[in-house]
């Protein structure tokens, strides 16, 4: 295995006195990460609606993309030969891509998974595919982003005990072979946690997880279709089992709540498709909660989205005009929606980071926790 600090390091800043929430650097090749951190989800190597000049309006440090949809949308070699997502997106600010794992766990019907690898078709034109521990790194290294996750077997909400046992021991044989299939220096690999929705499973894993000296860990198998309750007994049982010194990533995760309860349960890194989603259906994000555009309410506002934003979208619009432009089916409403929905939980998280540093994240919890 490669050593995982040449090119990545972390550095814990501070942890809140009164809460144990934490505020830390993550170094990368492509620049400094601040945590706790939002990734905006850009799947197809693309932000839905929005340009590279709009996510850098929104002050993205760094951003996710899916190697299973780069890899039979565009072809990984492609993206290799333009020089890796760097260049092909022309972003050179940090790139995670997560390993398809959870996106093969979706496909249900379509997959045969064995010891070697998953077998599936694509549900897009019925072809027929193989991804590996190896395989999947490879793809990873041909797309070459600066985070790359371990291939891993999710387990469906709910399952018994046996299958979240067997999910979760197949992804501990994987991310082995994952480590050693793992070539590229300038990569952190990031195992991580299975065990569905059982404690002695989750704390299994995370011991075997941890065991690898690795830039950072994740956990992972939940947002899939758990109550909110569940989703944070686990991340509250798991974040404290993996290492204190090296960042926590829980994937899949980025409502306001979430964000805020992640924090405080020691977590680091989140992703989520959700502020893209959201506002292709017409909501957004504001200090009061959750809005819809799509209300009557809001047909003459001349407000911004939100008053507290200073986002180009709130800088520039009202919410009458975004409305308007909504009704009409203009795309341009999407992308003033999802510049500013993307903009408030980034700034959001910097709010989180500003209180951990002054170990008031008790005081913002309280303040936040209705949104």
């Amino acid at each position: 295995m490669n050593n995982p600090n040449k090119y990545f390091s972390y550095d814990l800043v501070h942890v809140c006195k009164k809460t144990g929430a934490r505020a830390g650097v993550l170094h990368t090749p492509h620049g400094d990460i601040p945590t706790p951190i939002f990734m905006p989800v850009g799947t197809n190597s693309a932000v839905k609606t929005l340009t590279k000049a709009d996510i850098e309006r929104t002050d993205a440090k760094i951003i996710l993309a899916n190697s299973y949809h780069l890899h039979l949308k565009a072809d990984s070699e492609i993206i290799k030969k333009f020089g890796g997502i760097h260049s092909w997106m022309n972003w050179h600010k940090p790139v995670l891509t997560d390993s398809g794992g959870f996106q093969i766990f979706s496909l249900a019907d379509l997959r045969k998974i064995d010891d070697e690898g998953v077998s599936f078709r694509n549900p897009l034109d019925g072809s027929t595919h193989f991804i590996s521990p190896e395989v999947s790194m490879q793809i990873q290294e041909n797309i070459g982003a600066d985070i790359i996750m371990a291939f891993d077997v999710c387990s469906p909400y709910p399952c018994t005990y046996d299958e979240a046992k067997k999910a979760m021991e197949q992804t501990h044989r994987w991310l082995e072979r994952c480590f050693k299939a793992h070539q590229n220096p300038r990569q952190a690999l990031f195992p991580i946690v299975q065990g569905a929705f059982f404690d002695d499973l989750r704390r299994e894993s995370a011991k075997v997880i941890s065991s690898y000296d690795a830039v950072g860990y994740a956990i992972g198998g939940v947002s899939v279709g758990e109550p909110k309750e569940l989703k944070d007994h686990f991340t509250e049982l798991t974040a404290p089992l993996l290492p204190e010194n090296k960042p926590r990533y829980l994937m899949g995760v980025g409502t306001p709540i979430d964000l805020l309860d992640g924090i405080k349960f020691g977590v680091d890194m989140f992703d989520c498709v959700l502020p893209t989603r959201n506002a292709r259906h017409g909501s957004f994000f504001t200090k009061e909660g959750k809005k819809n555009i799509k209300n009557a309410q809001f047909k003459e506002d001349a407000k911004p989205l939100d008053e507290n934003c200073d986002c180009y979208a709130c800088k520039n619009h009202s919410r009458a005009y975004i409305r308007h432009l909504f009704r009409c089916n203009e795309s341009t409403a999407l992308t003033l929606m999802s510049i500013h929905n993307i903009s408030f939980l980034l700034n959001f998280v910097k709010s989180a980071r500003n209180a951990i540093l002054n170990d008031e994240f008790d005081v913002f919890y309280e303040q936040h926790k209705t949104l």
